[in-house]
């Protein structure tokens, strides 16, 4: 959520910053508004409030005077001054909520490195690994690959459950886990992530506090009790709200997690689009990082975290590239953001694999995350940092791609063979 003294302070900048977010800046004239009807309301309850306690002490000198009459009418008076000042405090509250309503709507403003654009075409890459392998064949995509070699089934899985759901199946469900573990341990043991288990139901608040709420709501799959619950779409969900309404010590910083969780999407207004295979269903897994640190530390922790996720596809040998979003392609939450775009033989293309954001304060004001400093001083809020470490079900395609042969077999990445328990190629059974 927007700091709504800077929108205040800033209107026009901010107004700026929504229109190269294709966000209309209208907006803002119903926040300015309101904004003036707030300090309208809490100077007249100021005045009224000093008329009060004038009247106060003229009571106790009329009393003290025995002139009980006129004391009695200035009790009277006092009386109607305290029911105004509780009408203008209830007129302040609602405005209060109304502007908040309104700035939980508006997206975060982005940083001032972010390139200027209406939507991906103003994307710009920022550096490439790896070459492109050539092959001296037809090269096939991971449905007729996983289909033919046994190990994946469409099929099977929307009888079971509907479009957009996947089976993996025995050597393709052995590369899954192996690639989890893999990332887990280089992520734990090389980069110093500290591995978590979220619940993967999450209340209404949860879901506030990280932006999926109340803008995204049809993108959720949510219970149909009374409760508020939803899947989570992510794990930066839960993990980024552990400490929602917590004030922690600056020493405990920077917080670094690392999660393994199923993620549930409805994909809603996404029809038609990566239908084929497993590039976009409504359940994949994903290796999940998520950073909490001091203000002045965001920037380099978000280098560091993208540096991580990239580690992941050096240490498979595929080849990626890393661009950032411009304004008219981020997230409802991030001021920056890098996606990490792995190639894919079959589509002869760079795909997303990762996208790691910088969210500033913006989930930490939702959330009512803040850091105390040594000294004394006031708290003030996080920052608060995700991406995917990575994708699980788009690293499968992108080794299944990658590593098949001419024979219809995959063989397995080097740094994977341990995870493996010796399996080198996945051939059909």
């Amino acid at each position: 959520m927007l700091d709504p003294n800077y929108v205040r302070e800033n209107l026009e900048a901010v107004r700026a910053a929504l229109a190269a977010r294709n966000f209309p800046p209208a907006v803002l004239d119903h926040f300015a508004e309101l904004d003036a009807e707030r300090r309208r309301v809490n100077s007249e309850a100021d005045d009224v409030n000093h008329e009060r306690n004038n009247a106060s002490k003229e009571i106790g000198a009329l009393m003290q005077a025995g002139k009980t009459a006129e004391a009695d009418a200035k009790k009277a008076e006092v009386a109607g001054l305290k029911g105004r000042q509780a009408e203008l405090e209830k007129q302040r509250d609602e405005a209060d909520v109304a502007m908040r309503e309104l700035l939980s709507g508006l997206p975060n403003l982005p940083a001032a490195d972010v390139p200027v654009g209406p939507d991906e075409s103003a994307n710009v890459e920022v550096r490439r690994w790896g070459t492109p392998r050539e092959f001296d064949f037809e090269v096939k995509d991971h449905v007729d690959l996983g289909t033919e070699l046994g190990i994946l089934d469409l099929e099977r899985a929307a009888k079971v459950a509907g479009s957009r759901f996947a089976i993996l199946s025995g050597q393709g469900a052995k590369l899954e886990r192996a690639l989890v573990s893999f990332m887990l341990d280089v992520h734990t043991g090389e980069h110093g992530y500290t591995e978590t288990q979220p619940p993967l139901i999450v209340n209404r608040e949860t879901l506030f506090g990280t932006g999926q709420l109340p803008k995204f709501e049809e993108d959720l799959f949510t219970l149909t009790d009374d409760r508020g619950f939803s899947l989570i779409p992510t794990a930066e969900v839960p993990v980024t709200n552990y400490h929602r309404d917590e004030i922690v010590e600056a020493a405990s910083l920077p917080m670094k997690f690392v999660a393994f969780t199923p993620c549930f999407r409805s994909e809603a207004g996404s029809y038609g689009r990566d239908t084929r295979g497993l590039i976009r269903q409504h359940q994949f897994e994903k290796v999940e990082l998520v950073k909490i640190c001091l203000p002045e530390e965001s920037e380099k922790e978000h280098e560091e975290l993208t540096a991580n996720a990239e580690k992941i596809l050096q240490l498979l040998e595929l080849p990626y590239r890393t661009i950032v979003l411009s304004t008219g392609d981020m997230g409802f939450s991030a001021r920056k953001t890098y996606d990490i775009e792995v190639w894919l033989p079959s589509q002869q293309t760079y795909r997303e694999i990762s996208s790691c954001s910088n969210c500033g304060d913006f989930q930490a004001r939702r959330m009512g995350t803040r850091v105390r400093r040594a000294g004394g001083s006031k708290p003030e809020f996080v920052h608060t940092l995700n991406g995917s470490g990575l994708a699980v079900g788009r690293t499968w395609i992108a080794v299944l791609e990658n590593y098949q042969q001419a024979d219809g077999s995959v063989t397995v990445p080097e740094v994977l063979k341990p995870y493996m328990n010796g399996i080198e190629r996945i051939s059909k059974a």
